[in-house]
């Protein structure tokens, strides 16, 4: 398996647990340094590689009135400012060619959402900037599916891939995940990053209703994710979630987060010193 470099540290086979976690849209820049600051202190006491996440902004919302976010001038001004603060590396997504060479000046990471994990011109323009690409599986895809996500990354000679899954369809407004995934996309060669949060959405009802989401699944989630063999964890953190302007049913409170990563680690800290490649 490949290794892919972040910044200071690499995610793979018998690294530590990276953690991409942050609130779902950079509301402000005062909300990102309060999450990085607590996140940085989680990452030093628990022992996780820490990766910031968070929107610029979210182009997938479900009405026309939804917040979308700071926009990728004032968005990525935020970003690289808490990049800098706490010496972290960022991702956020993007959802067009055009932006990717820009926000590839502040990010660590470009985030391919999972809607748009097929898009060839997307996926060649993240892969062109050399950076760490994080794709998404689409909800309808298999997981070897995302081989065709990999070969177009690759035939751009971008080998800096994660692969991140987050469910599939299961009938309508719920997804569920097949564990199968994970060392499923792992045998494509690259790093696999479990998304416990969006698996946790109920579609078709509004974030701002506690009825859209089941957060109280997230622990559960995240380790089995971890049992699974993943080497990374994605999950969207707010001090105050039901406040949170995207995502809010599906965000874990930013005060019990210490407890979800610190089983976290122990779990994929021992499955990953088994030899069961």
């Amino acid at each position: 398996m490949n290794k892919v470099k972040i910044k200071h540290f690499s995610v793979g086979k018998g690294e530590k647990l990276c953690v991409i976690a942050g609130p779902c849209l950079l509301e402000s820049e005062a909300l990102g340094m309060r999450v990085a600051e607590h996140m940085v202190g989680l990452a030093e006491k628990l022992g996780f590689n820490y990766v910031f996440k968070s929107s610029y902004e979210k182009d997938n919302r479900g009405a026309a009135g939804n917040h979308r976010g700071l926009g990728i001038d004032e968005g990525l001004k935020a970003h690289q400012a808490i990049g800098k603060a706490f010496d972290i590396p960022l991702l956020s997504d993007v959802h067009r060619e055009a932006d990717c060479a820009v926000a590839a000046e502040v990010l660590d990471v470009l985030q391919i959402p999972a809607y748009l994990c097929q898009q060839t011109s997307l996926l060649i323009a993240a892969g062109e900037t050399g950076k760490v690409v994080n794709v998404k599986k689409g909800q309808f895809l298999a997981p070897e599916d995302m081989a065709s996500a990999v070969d177009k990354l690759q035939s751009v000679g971008n080998n800096n891939i994660l692969l991140c899954e987050r469910g599939a369809s299961f009938g309508y407004h719920r997804l569920v995940s097949d564990m199968r995934a994970v060392p499923i996309m792992a045998g494509l060669g690259y790093p696999v990053i479990f998304d416990a949060g969006h698996l946790v959405r109920i579609y078709g009802i509004s974030s701002k209703d506690p009825r859209g989401g089941e957060p109280q699944f997230i622990p559960t989630l995240s380790r089995a994710g971890m049992a699974a063999g993943a080497h990374g964890l994605f999950v969207e953190t707010h001090p105050e979630p039901m406040e949170g302007l995207c995502d809010a049913a599906s965000m874990y409170r930013l005060d019990e987060m210490e407890d979800l990563l610190r089983k976290a680690v122990e779990i994929h800290d021992l499955v990953q010193s088994w030899d069961i490649s």
